[in-house]
């Protein structure tokens, strides 16, 4: 019977996207191939409880009744094979698949119709080595992709490869944020905050086809909250 690793299963809005503040069924899984210096979730790293994928669905159905929107993230959730077969169990049920990956594992194996949030790994994250750059060619108009930006290099960085790869053109949109202030952890460096004010201010002057996003459930409740 196919498993996965599951960090938690939660209710809550979503806090970045288009679908900001639209209320969601989160599927975190474990486990993560990457050391991002800002990483909000190092918890699920390696924290989790092997369940069938029967169990996930009815643990994530439990939880919100009538909710038509799901988002499998991590972590890296591609790391776990069997995401696919959630994934595709979830859209036959009719539900809004959205999958936050970091774009360092191949996305083409997803079912056409999860939407992929793929986030780009600035230099500033101390991955930019590990972004899979042939996923680029595999994005679509449902698709988004996602910057995390933590410094004045990182946005000009990120100006040339929304550019040189007609990002905007390729996808439903393409989402800039601030990296937050973060303290080391016991796996990763940490990183000093960028200003939102200063980020906005330059997509503006440079007239940037991005949207500015932030965290929206780091405001409604305590950033280092779980389960939100």
């Amino acid at each position: 019977m196919s498993t996965l690793k599951v960090n938690e299963i939660f209710y809550s809005i979503q806090g970045e996207s288009t679908r900001a503040g639209l209320p969601c069924v989160f599927i975190r899984l474990t486990g993560c191939h990457l050391r991002c210096g800002y990483c909000d979730t190092e918890y699920a790293f390696h924290e989790g409880t092997r369940k069938t994928i029967d169990d996930i669905i009815t643990e994530a159905e439990k939880s919100a009744p009538g909710c038509d929107l799901y988002e499998v993230t991590g972590g890296e959730p591609l790391l776990q094979p069997n995401v696919h077969q959630l994934m595709t169990r979830l859209c036959d049920l009719n539900k809004t698949v959205l999958i936050e990956t970091s774009g360092a594992c191949d996305i083409s194996p997803c079912d056409p119709r999860v939407i992929r949030i793929m986030d780009l790994k600035s230099p500033g994250s101390g991955e930019v080595d590990r972004n899979h750059w042939p996923n680029i060619d595999q994005l679509t108009q449902q698709d988004e992709v996602k910057l995390v930006l933590c410094s004045r290099q990182d946005y000009q960085w990120a100006r040339t490869i929304i550019h040189e790869h007609r990002l905007a053109d390729r996808v439903c949109a393409v989402l800039v944020s601030a990296v937050h202030e973060t303290p080391p952890g016991k796996d990763l460096p940490g990183a000093t905050g960028l200003s939102l004010h200063d980020l906005t201010q330059w997509i503006l002057e440079d007239h940037l086809p991005v949207r500015v996003q932030t965290q929206l459930h780091k405001l409604i409740w305590d950033p280092n909250a779980r389960g939100v």
